[in-house]
């Protein structure tokens, strides 16, 4: 089910499987998502906990409750990598090295950048806390503009 979240700085689109929020666009993110057509009963909940996290987390702050994830349709190491990402907290950023060598698997920078783009729900789970060597801003599924509007509103300011 897909319900949208209107904000200041546009539309955020949720959608919803019958385990949780399985995926949260950007305004304007043309990228197709998962076709989920039930209605969880839980839905409403779901998503007054998703427009209650967002909201936070676009004023640069930890939301103090998530609605539940769905992260089945990521791979092992995806859910390992979003899982370090989740204890990134709110004006600070590790590099994907870093949370390559945070899973164990230090050479896995690539497949740490790939597993943050495919990442469903950002910035619930903030791979826009995640930066390329020497602090340098890298990519972001969400485009770069939101990736330094993010981490600016979390006093990370970029050189």
């Amino acid at each position: 089910m897909k319900l949208a979240i209107p904000t200041p700085d546009g539309e955020f689109i949720a959608r919803y499987s019958e385990h949780g929020l399985s995926q949260l666009s950007f305004p304007g993110d043309c990228r197709t998502m998962a076709d989920d057509s039930i209605a969880p009963a839980n839905v409403e909940e779901w998503h007054a906990a998703t427009i209650a996290a967002l909201k936070e987390i676009l004023a640069g702050r930890t939301p103090t409750a998530l609605p539940p994830l769905d992260l089945t349709r990521g791979t092992d190491f995806q859910r390992q990598v979003w899982e370090v990402l989740r204890k990134i907290g709110p004006g600070h950023t590790k590099s994907y090295g870093e949370v390559a060598a945070a899973i164990g698997n230090p050479e896995a920078t690539r497949a740490v950048g790939a597993a943050c783009g495919a990442n469903p729900v950002p910035p619930i789970i903030p791979c826009h806390r995640v930066l390329a060597a020497k602090g340098k801003l890298g990519g972001f599924s969400g485009t770069k503009g939101w990736k330094e509007k993010l981490l600016a509103r979390e006093g990370v300011h970029l050189f």
